[in-house]
């Protein structure tokens, strides 16, 4: 049984350098807030027409500063409609509640609505190519920082997927968390890639629920992978996640849409693998 859409569906609960920052073609970077104090940054929580999403990563073209979600954070169908070229979505200019924001973004891209537009017929494409932007407030840039809470990075863009057994990390935000933030960090490994490299198949120690949907992976060297998409469960490992991949996501974006100029924005924070196995993290999992 697949089961899509993280922050519709209850699963499982849990089983068990210097600072980098993207200059644009415009010249200008902005000035990141401290990772420590910053309100906004990977791993907030987005809320788009009262669906619940974990953001992944920050991006930037060079004027305006924007945060990632999965598209199907945005979509109007059920649980398993999951195909982007075929299901529904609010509309671009949809208000999306930014935590830790003063005012609500803006849904400015959506893969799904722009496959739609060009009645994109590759099955894989259909089925994996789940990003959306959301464009911050000006008045709430002061407040960003890109850096993922917990390991660093990303220092970079994963462009040549994953191997089977490599290890991958992510930050998930979900409410079900009930605030126990030592269950956020995840670590795992990859299965594979899946969908001609559009799609990586993970299996996290404690892995991704309903309202994670959306988080930004990490690779083994601190490059951002790809964005936490759905839950397969009844698999041999257990209950493993679909992670689009991020590249191929972005080169979409940038050959079908006006956003060509939108990039990556590296952490400020170093990339840095830390075990989870420890007593505290380990006891907060076990605790739920």
């Amino acid at each position: 049984m697949r089961v899509s859409r993280l922050l519709a569906v209850a699963v499982v609960a849990l089983i068990g350098l210097a600072p980098m920052a993207l200059e644009g073609p415009a010249g200008a970077t902005p000035t990141w807030a401290p990772s420590s104090s910053a309100a906004i940054h990977p791993g907030v929580q987005l809320f788009t027409n009262g669906a619940q999403c974990t953001a992944n990563f920050i991006y930037y073209d060079g004027t305006e500063v924007y945060i990632g979600q999965a598209a199907h954070c945005s979509g109007t169908g059920g649980n398993t409609e999951t195909n982007g070229c075929t299901s529904g979505s609010l509309p671009l200019g949809t208000q999306v509640q930014v935590t830790g924001a003063s005012k609500p973004g803006v849904m400015v891209y959506n893969s799904w609505l722009t496959m739609q537009s060009l009645h994109e017929q590759d099955a894989n494409t259909c089925a994996y190519n789940d990003l959306a932007l959301v464009k911050l407030d000006p008045s709430d840039v002061s407040k960003v920082n890109p850096s993922v809470p917990y390991w660093g990075g990303p220092v970079g863009l994963d462009t040549n997927g994953t191997t089977a057994g490599e290890k991958v990390y992510s930050y998930g935000n979900s409410e079900l968390r009930g605030g126990v933030s030592q269950t956020s960090p995840k670590q795992g490994t990859s299965q594979g890639d899946t969908g001609g490299g559009w799609s990586h198949t993970v299996l996290t120690y404690n892995p991704g629920i309903p309202g994670d949907s959306g988080s930004g992976f990490l690779d083994a060297t601190g490059d951002a992978l790809g964005v936490l998409s759905t839950i397969d469960v009844g698999v041999p490992g257990g209950v493993t996640n679909g992670v689009g991949d991020l590249a191929k996501e972005l080169a979409y974006m940038h050959a079908h849409s006006s956003f060509t100029a939108v990039q990556l924005v590296n952490g400020t924070d170093p990339f840095t693998t830390h075990s989870l196995l420890g007593g505290g993290l380990l006891s907060g999992v076990l605790g739920l």
